[in-house]
């Protein structure tokens, strides 16, 4: 290895050895006298890594390559195994040198192997930033190494879009001479005019028009470049280049909105008179029914509103909910605009579709000067819309005191309400809109929200001063002090409850919440501070029996519950509807702060386990909502986890059935009990099985047995075993669990066992878990009817879970209490794919039940046709066509009294008898009484005699009808 000699190196060299990053800086700035591929090749001897990155995972090619360093990347180059590694950008080399116009390191870069169409985090290409940037020559050096001219970003951005962009005319020029399309869109429709004209680029957007681009292709969103250019900063030129070249003056976007409406929204007023000149539809709307004139009337455009007037603006055309640009005008304060249109002789008090004039809108913006102008123009103050609201309504819930005043010096009825029996004063207490935009914009601004506040005050303080009735209730039974209390405005309900009439609204409030419940609800806690001062009853009661408090906790508000429990709040108290405490209600929405809070009051502790009327306590409810933090505070304060509620339920039985595997975690370790049950005598174990939690019921099983010596007995009211639940339910995963336990190994508990409850619900694979484990022998277990597990797969017609036990040795043909075998059962119930698959695995069809009922019997008169008809199919021996069962019954006789009409015609086919009688002497005819189509079917089949000879036999015969039935004439 060379020794270095620091002596004889650079001062560069020996800067960086020296570890000076002062000096090293220096004499990077003083490049002139700096070795620097000396400085590199020394670096390099030395072992320098060629392949480092920077925080931005930037290698030394990247840098070199960015700042031209043409013969370090010479010396680089050789020694790394690609040129194409990647910035955290996803930029490489030659990205940069395109981006920063190197041409000599672009061609360095190409001949070493760089990929020209590599692509960047966002697909951008490095012919992308060399249009981007115009660096032509760099640009006509990756054309010809066979760059992709028309390559697209992610945004859809072609080279050519990034040219026209940035107004790079030579390199637009250049990409158009290659051929391109020149009208392709991007991402969002727009084509290199459209972005050319966005960012007033006219050299480029003139060069566009002259190759021939379309001046007048929409985007996505239905904007054409005209449109772009009526709104652009920079877009006069633009725009007048394509009016010139035929641009559409008068296309419409998506929404409407013509090239004129642009003009209207960015005020752009010569633009405006150049597509007025040039044929732009004065009054076109949009989607909205806004014309021009609206939108410069809503923007404040005074110049432009005065050339479209002149233009022949129709200043009476309604747009958005039916307002007037007079309306608009007003509304976002525009008094200037409102003095030039009122100029037009347009008519003061039209209403808008919701019957609000121009006062009411220049009421809710706030300028005085408006609502002056209009009052002066002859506006009728006490005109109301059509919800009731007068003017000083809006003022009042906009918070506007100049307004106000004005409306209440000229003589508005103070006191007049809307349809709500609200008054202004009503609207001033409960004034919200700017605490709306607050939150909104301004979430940290505090200061600016007090502010507002007294705005709010000073508002109600002049309407209380004018005579505004402090005691009027709304229809609901509200007054100005419930507002104040539900939206909290302290100041408001100072000045409120200061005033004799403001006492009253505790007189009779009806089926109103108090202003209390309101406060707290919504969380307020100034609120109750000032209503808390005149002496209230901190635990009064609404309709429905909850306190202040017991709102508070339910909404979270700590600051309000704070705030009551110093005023003597009990958190013992409880509700009418559920029964429940505050501390209930905290738990229930995960509230832990609320909880605290009431858990620390002295008598705390007496409502840490206070059941509700179903049982349940707040531990129960905190995992039922699955919110850990509030299920470990009150664990720290020692709740009893083995309360049970009415159910018989205890907080891991709950945790267990709702899935909260933390809230679980937690039980165990306060040794929660795990073989206590439910009602139905049903232990979280079970229910854990039930369930699925393979992994909880393997630790509750775990922590079972080293209590004992073995799996203790878990039976459930029925006798049913965790087994039992986990194969009903289908669960594998804890079928294994419980089947490694050798003490779940074993047949015990309700005699219709695990087995029957996997094949019932079709759960083969738990089936076969079991029968791994236990072996083929309990396929032969009998229930308390004796059926054996292929009753209970032939019942719910299982057919992969009859293969199953088959496969096993099952026997085919047992029969249950009954005499019935699974044949007789898959035929009771109409399975033809059980009973296909047992008869293919030999199951007897001259087997008799109890009642004599072969398996035909049985399909015949509980089954279905297509059972019906399997069994025939496969029946070899005649003489069970028309077998009887102990009532004397064939096959035919069920069939017909079902109904069966193809069951029938089969039966008939094979011989069946249409003369034999049952015990009730009745031939299969008289047995299909209620079904029509199968007597007319039996009619045909045998002679009329047939159906007489029956009546003969049991005496007198029937009154017959007047007309013989049509049979009568065979």
């Amino acid at each position: 290895m060379a020794v270095l000699k620091l002596a004889d190196q650079p001062a560069l060299i020996q800067a960086i050895f020296s570890g000076d990053p002062e000096e090293i800086r220096m004499l990077i700035y003083k490049s002139e006298d700096i070795n620097v591929l000396d400085a590199v090749q020394v670096l390099i001897r030395h072992s320098a890594d060629v392949n480092a990155r920077d925080k931005n995972w930037q290698t030394p090619l990247h840098v070199a390559a960015a700042n031209n360093a043409l013969r370090c990347a010479e010396v680089i180059i050789p020694l790394l195994t690609s040129v194409n590694v990647s910035d955290r950008g996803g930029r490489t080399a030659l990205h940069h040198a395109a981006l920063n116009g190197h041409t000599e390191m672009v061609n360095l870069l190409l001949a070493k192997g760089a990929n020209i169409n590599a692509f960047d985090k966002k697909d951008g290409r490095a012919l992308h930033w060399a249009a981007f940037m115009g660096h032509l020559d760099v640009v006509s050096v990756l054309v010809s190494h066979g760059a992709e001219v028309s390559c697209k970003d992610k945004r859809g951005y072609t080279p050519l879009h990034a040219a026209a962009s940035s107004g790079q005319i030579a390199v637009v020029k250049h990409l158009l001479s290659l051929s391109v399309e020149i009208d392709e869109p991007n991402a969002f429709g727009n084509t290199a005019l459209h972005l050319a004209c966005f960012n007033g680029q006219d050299a480029v957007v003139s060069e566009l028009i002259d190759y021939g681009a379309n001046v007048s292709q929409p985007n996505n969103k239905g904007f054409t470049p005209l449109h772009f250019a009526a709104a652009s900063t920079h877009g006069a030129l633009c725009l007048e280049f394509l009016v010139n070249n035929g641009a559409d003056i008068n296309i419409q976007s998506r929404d409407g909105k013509s090239p004129l409406h642009m003009t209207a929204v960015h005020g752009r007023f010569t633009r405006s008179q150049t597509l007025i000149q040039n044929g732009g539809e004065i009054n076109s709307v949009d989607k909205d029914g806004n014309t021009p004139l609206h939108v410069a009337a809503r923007y404040g455009h005074e110049l432009l509103i005065n050339t479209l007037i002149t233009s022949g603006a129709d200043c009476a055309r309604r747009g958005v909910h039916g307002m007037f640009p007079l309306h608009l005008a007003a509304l976002n304060a525009h008094s200037d605009c409102c003095r030039k249109l009122l100029s037009s002789g347009f008519q003061i008090d039209t209403p808008d579709s919701l019957g609000r004039t121009c006062l009411h809108a220049a009421a809710a913006g706030g300028n005085v000067d408006c609502v002056q102008l209009l009052l002066k123009s002859g506006g009728e103050h006490n005109r109301t819309d059509k919800c009731g609201r007068t003017p000083l309504h809006y003022a009042a819930a906009s918070r506007h005191y100049h307004c106000l005043e004005t409306l209440v010096v000229c003589g508005t009825d103070i006191n007049a309400t809307d349809q709500w029996g609200r008054s202004a004063l009503h609207y001033a207490a409960a004034s919200d809109l700017d605490r709306r935009r607050r939150v909104a914009l301004e979430p940290d601004s505090e200061g600016v929200q007090a502010e507002k506040e007294k705005e709010a005050a000073q508002c109600l303080e002049f309407l209380l001063q004018s005579g505004a009735a402090a005691a009027l209730k709304d229809k609901q039974g509200y007054s100005p002090v419930h507002y104040a209390a539900a939206f909290g405005h302290r100041h408001c309900l100072e000045l409120l409850l200061d005033t004799h009439d403001g006492r009253q609204e505790e007189a009779d409030c009806g089926n109103a919440q108090s202003p209390l419940h309101l406060a707290a609800y919504h969380g307020h806690a100034q609120a109750l501070q000032v209503l808390l001062r005149g002496g209230r009853e901190v635990d009064e009661r609404d309709q429905a029996g909850r306190t202040p408090l017991a709102l508070a906790a339910l909404r979270g508000h700590a600051d309000c519950v704070h705030t009551l429990l110093s005023q003597g709040a009990s958190p013992l108290s409880t509700d009418q509807l559920y029964g429940r405490t505050p501390v209930h209600l905290a738990v229930m929405n995960g509230h832990t702060t609320c909880v605290r809070l009431l858990l620390d009051e002295p008598d705390g502790a007496e409502v840490l386990d206070v059941a509700d009327p179903q049982g349940r306590t707040p531990l129960m409810l905190a995992v039922v909502g699955g919110h850990v933090d509030a299920v470990s505070l009150l664990l720290e304060r020692e709740a009893n986890v083995n309360t049970a509620d009415k159910k018989g339920l205890m907080a891991l039985h709950l945790a267990l059935l709702c899935a909260q595997d933390e809230c679980v975690q937690c039980l165990l370790e306060q040794d929660a009990c795990l073989l206590q049950g439910d009602s139905q005598g049903r232990t979280p174990i079970h229910l854990a099985a039930a369930q699925g939690h393979a992994s909880w019921l393997s630790e509750l099983l775990t922590i079972a047995c080293s209590e004992s010596s073995s799996v203790p007995p878990l039976k459930d009211g029925s006798g049913y075993t965790p087994l039992h639940w986990a194969c009903f339910y289908g669960q594998d995963g804890c079928v294994e669990v419980l089947l490694e336990q050798r003490g779940c190994r074993c047949i015990d508990g309700n005699p219709f066992t695990p087995l029957h409850c996997a094949v019932v619900n079709g759960h083969e694979s738990c089936a076969a878990l079991l029968l791994d484990a236990m072996g083929s022998d309990i396929t032969g277990c009998r229930d308390a009817k004796g059926r054996t597990p292929l009753h209970a797969a032939a019942f719910a017609g299982q057919t992969e879970c009859i293969q199953l036990l088959l496969s096993h040795d099952a026997p085919v043909d047992p029969a249950d209490d009954h005499g019935r075998t699974p044949l007789m059962t898959a035929a009771a119930k109409g399975r033809v794919g059980a009973l296909e698959a047992l008869l293919d695995a030999g199951a007897g069809l001259s087997l008799i039940d109890r009642d004599g009922n072969t398996p035909l019997h049985v399909a015949c008169s509980n089954g279905t046709e297509d059972g019906v008809l399997m069994i025939l199919q496969r029946l070899s021996d005649a003489t069970l066509i028309n077998a009887t069962n102990a009532a004397m019954q064939t096959p035919l006789h069920m069939a017909a009294q079902r109904g069966l009409k193809k069951a029938v015609q089969e039966l008939l086919s094979r011989g069946a008898s249409t003369q034999t009688v049952d015990e009730d002497g009745l031939t299969p005819a008289l047995a299909c009484a209620p079904s029509r189509q199968v007597a007319d079917c039996l009619a045909h089949s045998g002679s009329h005699d047939a159906f007489l000879l029956p009546l003969q036999l049991r005496g007198p015969l029937p009154r017959l009808p007047a007309e013989a039935p049509p049979q009568a004439s065979c």
